[in-house]
């Protein structure tokens, strides 16, 4: 769609040269979200491709993800062998609601920072337990978890003008096991519910709770809880306020699910554990 409101796009190369963020400004990163609506109260863009941050980096303790890395950048990541949770990726670029041509442009930091509850990036780093660093506006820095970044249906901590710039992943949290539920309503529709359980070599369980709720929500467990107290975790720790309500999925159908879900999880760790 075109922005017919926009006089201005500036195309920093540097940090220092990140324009002073007025009212009417947008980042400009995919776009996918941005071209697809009018955006009558936009006036100028910021376009983040001159950065040339590199979409992915290795290092001896995380992969980093930079905000501009596209999906299909990430779905194409060559996994070491030992990162035994790497299915992960691939199973959550497919639970985009997006064709492969949408892949190409489509952020990872544009779908964490669009916060919906659907967004699978937003459910890949909070299991991975991904910490967020963003730029401030007054140009300090700050980490946080995805997990606690993103705080309700498309609500998130960044103020104005602050700026995603990337996501790490610390490496021991790919050489958990892992696994991964998803549902939606109708056969290509909107995630309902994405559960995603991994178990560390010392037998503890983290069970993420996306798109069902409004926010991730994140459940630990020392040891591989029994049934009945998996359940009974999850009923006290997410509350029925907690579960999103649309189109997509009512929510004590959603939490139907997401107990379901959590219980298919368990039984599969439980195997080999």
């Amino acid at each position: 769609m075109d922005l017919n409101t926009i006089r201005e796009i500036a195309r920093p190369q540097t940090r220092a040269q990140l324009p002073v963020w007025a009212a009417g400004d947008a980042w400009l990163a995919g776009g996918t979200w941005l071209f697809s609506e009018p955006q009558v109260h936009l006036n100028r863009l910021i376009d983040l491709t001159d950065l040339k941050w590199p979409a992915l980096t290795v290092s001896e303790k995380h992969l980093s993800i930079a905000a501009t890395c596209t999906v299909a950048q990430l779905d194409a990541l060559a996994c070491a062998p030992d990162w035994i949770a790497a299915p992960l990726i691939g199973q959550c670029c497919r639970a985009f609601l997006a064709s492969f041509k949408i892949w190409k442009t489509a952020t990872v930091g544009g779908n964490i920072c669009m916060s919906l509850p659907a967004g699978p990036m937003i459910s890949l780093a909070s299991a991975l337990d991904g910490v967020c660093t963003i730029w401030r506006a007054n140009g300090s820095e700050h980490q946080i978890p995805v997990a606690d970044f993103v705080v309700g249906n498309q609500r998130n901590l960044l103020a104005s003008g602050d700026l995603l710039r990337q996501i790490d992943i610390p490496l021991t949290a790919l050489r958990r096991r892992s696994v991964f539920r998803q549902i939606s309503l109708t056969p290509v529709g909107r995630s309902a519910a994405l559960l995603i359980g991994t178990l560390d070599s010392d037998g503890a369980l983290s069970l993420t709770v996306t798109a069902s709720t409004v926010r991730p929500i994140k459940l630990s467990f020392a040891d591989l809880p029994v049934r009945d107290a998996l359940r009974a975790a999850i009923l006290q720790q997410v509350p029925d306020s907690m579960y999103h309500d649309d189109v997509h999925g009512e929510p004590l159908w959603r939490k139907h699910m997401t107990l379901r879900l959590a219980e298919e999880i368990r039984s599969e760790l439980a195997i080999g554990s």
